[in-house]
């Protein structure tokens, strides 16, 4: 009886620092460290002890000369050499710094290799994220069970993470700009190389980082989301529009579909978790769509620390405009010659399936960027316990706003051989981070009114 007594106690304790811990807020001490040995959004501000990372100097200050808004981004590395390849034959040299997800796809792939450029340490963003930053990082606390934030807005809620729940929350509430429209296509290619492009057009309206924002504004959303299929035929005049909450199990995100052929808008409670990606035939997940997205409560998000990784950065070269989507699209895998790759330390999160939850994937590694809370890289595992599918966030900085974010997301299925590419703008005008927008132009009504154009 005793025994079972100091067990009981022992757990009670056990939970009651967990639940402290998830909800902590940074002391003064911890705050008056951003900007001095932390970057502004917590990073470390040192270079690694082999000079292989460099010191954080702000990031990209501003556009290389001659960029116009409208232009694809030029490449301000372009001068880079490769310092050296990765490739099947040598990868045991350099194991302690690849994930299981790119050693699987070395082993696997003959026609797979990472050009290893130096490390630079791009990322910046507005003086006002970072100043928000400083203030929500004395109020922000974890919402009961880790399904939101609360005493937040605009910043980084947890610039110094003591959980798995903060980094992911992190990587939700980035910024990646206050609203942006992009005209990208999508491919899932089969192992033989053969695809259809998919083309779309998406709107970002990123509540959560507008400037004055306010928590009781925000209410429980955090942004607006727009997609409209504009090819191939079959396809095309679809349009999903979504409102993005943040405790999306206290009240799910709200979603509807505008169906051409019906010329009907319905509501769509399918867009989350693992159900299918538009357009994806199965490749992805709902939630995969940005690397990850939604909600939080299927799973356990363990912190398992920080790492040196060589992760996809600053990927200018596949996002230029003097390349064609055939070029980038190859069997197997894209085209590794576009691919560059840094090393660079990130937060490494396990999400676990929870005992009695459904998922399509049973576990999930999350690689995030200690620079920006860019999710970089995922290794996705199925419920046999193998990995299965392995997701890259190729990122450049958008000097223009400033902001990192993805130029283009690629998940790959090792198991079908397989692989979905996202994002592709090569060939198509560049994000506008400009356009004008009111909450009216996200109401199923105006959905119906674009639909019927």
């Amino acid at each position: 009886m005793l025994r079972r007594t100091l067990v009981s106690i022992s757990l009670a304790i056990l939970f009651v620092f967990i639940a402290a811990s998830a909800g902590a807020k940074m002391t003064a001490e911890e705050i008056a460290r951003l900007g001095k040995d932390l970057t502004p959004l917590g990073g470390e501000m040192a270079g690694n002890k082999d000079g292989t990372i460099p010191p954080f100097e702000g990031g990209i200050a501003s556009p290389p000369e001659g960029y116009e808004p409208g232009m694809h981004h030029p490449d301000p590395f372009a001068d880079d050499p490769v310092s050296f390849t990765i490739t099947k034959q040598n990868m045991d040299q350099y194991a302690d710094k690849l994930t299981p997800g790119h050693k699987a796809m070395l082993d696997l792939y003959d026609s797979f290799k990472m050009n290893v450029y130096p490390s630079q340490r791009s990322a910046s963003f507005p003086a006002r994220i970072y100043e928000a930053t400083k203030k929500v990082a004395a109020t922000a606390e974890l919402l009961e069970h880790g399904y939101g934030v609360k005493n937040t807005v605009v910043g980084i809620p947890f610039p110094i993470p003591e959980n798995g729940l903060h980094v992911i929350w992190n990587h939700i509430l980035r910024y990646r700009s206050d609203i942006a429209a992009r005209y990208i296509a999508q491919a899932v290619l089969t192992r033989g190389g053969k695809y259809t492009l998919v083309q779309l057009g998406d709107e970002f309206n990123m509540l959560y980082s507008h400037e004055g924002m306010t928590e009781e504004e925000l209410g429980n959303r955090i942004l607006f989301f727009k997609q409209k299929v504009t090819a191939p035929a079959r396809l095309a005049g679809g349009i999903l529009l979504v409102h993005e909450t943040m405790n999306q199990v206290k009240e799910p995100r709200s979603a509807w579909l505008y169906n051409p052929g019906q010329r009907r808008v319905r509501r769509a409670p399918n867009v989350a978790y693992d159900n299918p990606g538009t357009a994806a035939d199965g490749v992805r997940t709902s939630d995969q769509f940005d690397m990850f997205n939604g909600a939080t409560d299927r799973y356990d998000w363990k912190l398992v620390g920080k790492k040196e990784i060589y992760v996809p950065y600053n990927s200018y070269k596949l996002h230029s405009d003097k390349l064609t989507y055939k070029e980038i699209l190859t069997p197997l895998h894209i085209n590794p010659e576009f691919c560059r790759y840094e090393l660079h330390r990130v937060w490494v999160v396990d999400a676990t399936l929870k005992e009695g939850k459904r998922h399509l994937y049973k576990r999930r590694t999350f690689y995030v960027d200690e620079d920006s809370w860019q999710v970089l890289l995922v290794d996705i595992y199925d419920n046999r316990d193998q990995l299965w599918r392995v997701s890259e966030g190729h990122v450049i900085n958008y000097y223009d706003v400033p902001a990192i974010w993805t130029t283009l997301e690629v998940h790959v299925d090792l198991q079908s051989g397989r692989y979905l590419a996202i994002g592709l703008d090569n060939e198509s005008k560049m994000y506008d981070f400009n356009i004008k927008r009111t909450m009216k132009d996200y109401t199923p009504a105006a959905l119906r009114r674009e639909g019927k154009r």
